[in-house]
C-alpha cells in the first residue's frame, strides 16, 4: 500500500499554479519607445522567445517533485499472521448401514443421516480455520479418512468421499474412540478433543467404549459424544422381493447410557440429535465450548520512496539553473 509519511507538505503543490500564473502575467508598459519597428525586429531576431516558458516549466516540475519528496512517499508491506488456536480435533463419524435412515432434512429435502452429518460437519470445519482437524469413519471397524491437518479444503474433500458400505457393517464405538485417541497422542496441542457421532449400540470391535474412554481420559483427551436419530422409530429404505424400494419404519435404539458415561469420564458432554436443526446446534455448542484466544502477530515493512522524487527533482532543478546561466542566460 502506498502512502505519505508527511502528507501535509502536499498542500504546497497548490502554489505551483499560482507561481505559473504570476510568471505568465502581462508585464508593465515599456519604458523605452522606438521610433520604428526595425530595431524591435532586430532584438527579436537575436532572442529566444520561448526560452522563458521552458525554464519556468522545468523549475515548476522540479519544485513539484521536491515537494512530493518532502511528503515522504512510502510503500507499506505490512501483514498480519494468526497463530493456531492450540486445539486439535478428531471428528469420528458412524458410517454403518443404520445411517441410511431417512429421518433428517437438508434444505427441506429428506436425506439419510450420513448426508445430514456430512453437511453439518463441513460447516463446523469451515468455522474453525485455525484448528488442526482430522477425520475417522467407522462401521464394523474404524479407518482413518484424514490425519490432523490445517488444509481444510482437502479435509472437506475427504469428508465428502466417505460413504456407507466402505467397510464391513457393524458399530465399533469403542474401537473408533480408541483409534481417534491414538491419532491424537502425537499432538502437542494444548487441547485435544474427539467428537464421535453414532446412531446405534456398540456391537463390533475388540475394545469396549468404556475401556477406550478410560484410555482417552488418561491421555488427557476429551470425548464429546453425539447420538443421532429420531426417538422411537425412523423411516428406513428397503428393497422388496420385486426390487422395488420403499420406506419401512424401524425401531431406533441408541445406547445413550454408555455414550453419556464416555463423555462424562473424559470431561466431555453427550448430545442427542433428533433432526438437522438439533444436529447443527450441537456442533455450534461444541464450537463455543472449545475455544482459546488467538494471538495476532503484526509485521510492518516500509520502503521509503522519496528518492524517486528527490533525485529527478534535483537533477531537473540543476538543469534549469545551468541553462538559465549559459545558453539561455538573460541579459540585465
Amino acid at each position: 500500500m502506498y502512502f505519505f509519511a508527511q502528507p501535509h507538505f502536499l498542500w504546497l503543490l497548490f502554489l505551483l499554479p499560482l507561481i505559473a500564473w504570476l510568471k505568465g502575467r502581462k508585464g508593465q508598459a515599456a519604458a523605452v519607445s522606438y521610433p520604428n519597428t526595425n530595431i524591435a525586429k532586430m532584438v527579436g531576431a537575436v532572442t529566444k522567445s520561448r526560452l522563458g516558458n521552458l525554464l519556468l516549466t522545468l523549475s515548476l516540475l522540479a519544485l513539484g517533485l521536491l515537494i512530493i519528496a518532502m511528503a515522504r512517499p512510502q510503500l507499506g508491506k505490512g501483514h498480519t499472521e494468526v497463530e493456531a488456536s492450540g486445539i486439535d480435533i478428531m471428528l469420528t463419524i458412524d458410517v454403518s448401514s443404520s445411517m441410511e435412515a431417512l429421518d433428517f432434512k437438508v434444505n427441506e429435502d429428506r436425506v439419510n443421516r450420513l448426508e445430514a452429518v456430512k453437511d453439518t460437519v463441513a460447516k463446523f470445519i469451515k468455522g474453525r480455520p485455525n484448528d488442526r482437524i482430522g477425520l475417522v469413519a467407522f462401521a464394523g471397524r474404524p479407518y482413518l479418512v484424514s490425519p490432523l491437518t490445517y488444509d481444510h479444503t482437502w479435509l472437506e474433500t475427504r469428508l465428502e468421499s466417505i460413504d456407507i458400505g466402505q467397510v464391513e457393517d457393524g458399530t465399533a464405538i469403542g474401537s473408533a474412540i480408541a483409534s481417534s485417541s491414538n491419532h491424537l497422542t502425537g499432538s502437542d496441542a494444548k487441547s485435544r478433543i474427539c467428537i464421535i457421532l453414532t446412531d446405534g449400540n456398540n456391537n463390533s470391535g475388540k475394545v469396549s467404549p468404556m475401556t477406550a474412554a478410560e484410555a482417552s481420559q488418561t491421555l488427557g483427551i476429551k470425548v464429546y459424544t453425539i447420538g443421532a436419530g429420531t426417538r422411537g422409530e425412523a423411516p428406513f429404505p428397503v428393497t422388496d422381493m420385486f426390487g422395488r424400494k420403499r420406506l419401512q419404519m424401524v425401531k431406533v435404539n441408541i445406547d445413550e447410557k454408555t455414550l453419556k458415561e464416555v463423555a462424562s469420564l473424559t470431561g466431555g458432554l453427550y448430545f442427542r440429535a433428533t433432526d438437522t436443526t438439533s444436529l447443527e446446534n450441537i456442533y455450534q455448542e461444541i464450537d463455543k465450548l472449545e475455544t482459546t484466544p488467538r494471538k495476532l502477530k503484526k509485521y510492518e515493512e516500509v520502503d521509503d520512496l522519496f528518492a524517486y522524487a528527490a533525485i529527478p527533482g534535483t537533477m531537473i532543478l540543476l538543469l534549469s539553473l545551468v541553462l538559465s546561466n549559459t545558453i539561455y542566460r538573460e541579459l540585465p
